[in-house]
């Protein structure tokens, strides 16, 4: 993970990859952080990405025990809210993968983008159009405390940390990434 991005790389690569994020990723500035090793890129990384409001039907998401972040794992009775991510490439997938490390299994699902926006508990919200995308499902329930993950806790209490260079992979062994469904390992 030293190699740094460049504009180029970036471009040279497909960029057509989305993903839907319902932790930590759903800062730009904690994405920024892992796809680019700074929580402020150039504009024109920036500009490379789309951030819009979506659900997740048929999973549930609680804190990881000890932990900032939460992880997500299948349930019928529950949704998820968070953030459909476009312009995502090879690279970026690559360093998502890193990121979140062999906890995880990245599968591909379909969401609902937001066409509004509800209350915390989702009173109100209106779900619009489906699009496939790439999430990052815990593979050990039994590590997530019985407790919603908290979107607006993380940005008062941790946020500062995740958005330091280098911060977000200090505990990343760079031996292990997360899973990929359906590859052989």
């Amino acid at each position: 993970m030293d190699k740094e991005p460049t504009l180029e790389s970036v471009k040279s690569d497909d960029g057509v990859h989305c993903a839907f994020f319902y932790g930590t990723l759903m800062v730009p500035g904690v994405f920024y952080s892992v796809c680019y090793n700074t929580s402020d890129p150039p504009k024109a990384f920036q500009d490379l990405h789309t951030f819009t409001p979506a659900i997740l039907h048929g999973y549930c998401r609680r804190r990881v025990e000890f932990a900032d972040y939460p992880g997500i794992v299948e349930d019928n009775d529950h949704k998820v809210f968070g953030t459909f991510t476009t312009g995502l490439t090879k690279a970026n997938l690559e360093r998502l993968d890193f990121f979140e490390g062999p906890s995880y299994e990245r599968r591909t699902v379909t969401v609902k983008l937001l066409d509004k926006v509800g209350d915390v508990h989702g009173h109100g919200q209106v779900e619009g159009e489906e699009r496939k995308a790439e999430v990052y499902v815990y593979l050990n329930a039994a590590e997530l405390e019985d407790r919603e993950w908290d979107l607006e806790e993380f940005r008062r209490e941790k946020l500062q940390n995740w958005t330091r260079q280098g911060y977000v992979f200090e505990d990343c062994d760079p031996g292990t990434t997360a899973k990929v469904a359906g590859e052989a390992w």
